[in-house]
């Protein structure tokens, strides 16, 4: 039993687990002394006679909070196979009337999660998926890219929407608040409102807005340099059909001889400096 527990749980196990398994509180210390396993917190524990990967690391962070703490942020959307990488610091939320000091490698959030907002995964008390998304997507700051893939994969907008306004008034709601109204079906409109922000802000002039070009309208033309500027929403609400119309679309604007660019919501919010540079770039040279 004891070998299961430590196969299932990547080497981390408590003290319940080990009295579980047969393990006196004697006999966890004796093996704490010796040096096989390693003491993280009161009654958490690691055998350290494997790696120490990010799974054990976020066990070890969760679980030294407590039976009801929970892997939020960062750390639940890598749990939940959202990103690729584990964070660097692995957010726990805690109930509110909880107590403890903060441990290395951790940042906590205390509030009162509600049962439907709490799922436990491969053994885990993490947040849910959706409030999940909702939360991630604004840690540490707004990130749009994780929020559309898991609109495109693993979950709908609604499911977000639920999970937000079941939880308002938490760390980061007002930008989640945002985010999710530009997920809506007017994102492609909102996307255009921020490239001409952008473009009014950096004092960039000759372009026209909604021009037409080739029996199309773009979304920001420059006449004179022939450069067409394209912005586009969240990739979810895309399908194949607006694929294939928009590469016809590109296509004959190209052949006019303009010059296509295309940004995505992400650049816009993430990389504004990058958009403008490469604009300026483009009719500069033309």
């Amino acid at each position: 039993m004891l070998d299961e527990f430590l196969r299932s749980q990547d080497g981390v196990l408590t003290l319940a687990d080990a009295q579980r398994a047969g393990l006196s509180q004697a006999a966890v210390a004796r093996r704490v002394r010796s040096g096989r396993w390693r003491r993280f917190a009161p009654g958490v524990y690691f055998a350290d006679d494997r790696p120490f990967t990010d799974a054990a690391r976020v066990r070890v962070a969760v679980w030294s909070y407590g039976g009801q703490a929970a892997a939020s942020g960062m750390a639940a959307a890598w749990w939940h196979g959202l990103t690729r990488f584990a964070p660097d610091v692995i957010e726990v939320t805690v109930p509110r009337n909880s107590h403890g000091r903060c441990h290395d490698g951790c940042r906590v959030r205390r509030r009162d999660l509600k049962s439907a907002d709490i799922v436990e995964l491969r053994g885990l008390r993490v947040t849910e998926l959706a409030l999940t998304v909702v939360e991630a997507s604004v840690r540490p700051r707004r990130n749009v890219k994780l929020m559309d893939g898991a609109l495109q994969r693993r979950v709908d907008l609604n499911a977000l929407w639920r999970a937000h306004l079941r939880n308002k008034g938490r760390y980061g709601s007002p930008a989640a608040r945002l985010l999710l109204q530009a997920a809506a079906d007017g994102a492609r409109s909102q996307a255009e409102r921020l490239l001409i922000q952008l473009l009014k802000a950096a004092k960039i002039t000759g372009w026209k807005a909604n021009y037409p070009v080739a029996g199309y309208r773009v979304d920001v033309g420059f006449p004179k340099q022939k450069v067409a500027i394209e912005a586009d929403g969240f990739a979810f609400h895309s399908d194949s059909e607006d694929f294939h119309h928009d590469r016809i679309r590109q296509n004959a604007i190209a052949l006019a001889g303009w010059q296509v660019l295309r940004f995505t919501w992400l650049d816009l919010i993430e990389y504004p400096d990058r958009v403008i540079a490469e604009i300026r770039s483009a009719i500069s040279a033309r």
